[in-house]
C-alpha cells in the first residue's frame, strides 16, 4: 500500500503526504505501517535522495524509472530510519518489488544499490528509530 502511494505522488509530482490525506478522504484504510513508512520517505525524501544518488553509478534519482525510484526510496526509509524492518527483509521485498513491477535489470539494480547502503549502516550503525 506504501508503495502504491509514494508510486502515485511520484508520478503525479504531489506530496506523499497529501496523496495519503487524499486515499484517507476517499474511504481507503490504510494501515498504521504503510501510512508510518509513507509519513517517513515524505518526511526524510531529500536525505534518502542525496544517499541513493551517492550510491547509484552514473545515474542521478531523478533519471531512474519511476517505479525504481519509488521501491528504492521505501527501501531506504527501511534501512535508514526503520529499527522494527531487518535490513535482509527491506531489501529481498524491493529486489521482488523490482522484479515484479519493472524489470529484472530493475532487481538486480535495486539489489545493489541497497546492499551497498545496507552495508554503510551496519559498519557504521547509523540506523534512527521507527
Amino acid at each position: 500500500m506504501a508503495l502504491d502511494i509514494l508510486y502515485q505522488a511520484d508520478a503525479t509530482g504531489a506530496d506523499p503526504v497529501d496523496v495519503l490525506a487524499e486515499w484517507t478522504g476517499l474511504g481507503r484504510d490504510i494501515d498504521p505501517f504503510s501510512e508510518g513508512l509513507v509519513r517517513g520517505v515524505a518526511a526524510h525524501m531529500a536525505d534518502i535522495d542525496a544517499v541513493l544518488g551517492a550510491h547509484a553509478e552514473s545515474w542521478t534519482v531523478h533519471r531512474m524509472a519511476s517505479v525504481d525510484r519509488t521501491i528504492l526510496r521505501l527501501a531506504c526509509e527501511e534501512l535508514l530510519h526503520r529499527t522494527d524492518v531487518p535490513p535482509g527483509a527491506a531489501i529481498n521485498e524491493a529486489v521482488e518489488a523490482a522484479k515484479e513491477l519493472s524489470t529484472e535489470e530493475s532487481g538486480r539494480f535495486v539489489n545493489g544499490i541497497l546492499g551497498q547502503i545496507a552495508r554503510e549502516v551496519s559498519e557504521g550503525g547509523e540506523r534512527s528509530g521507527a
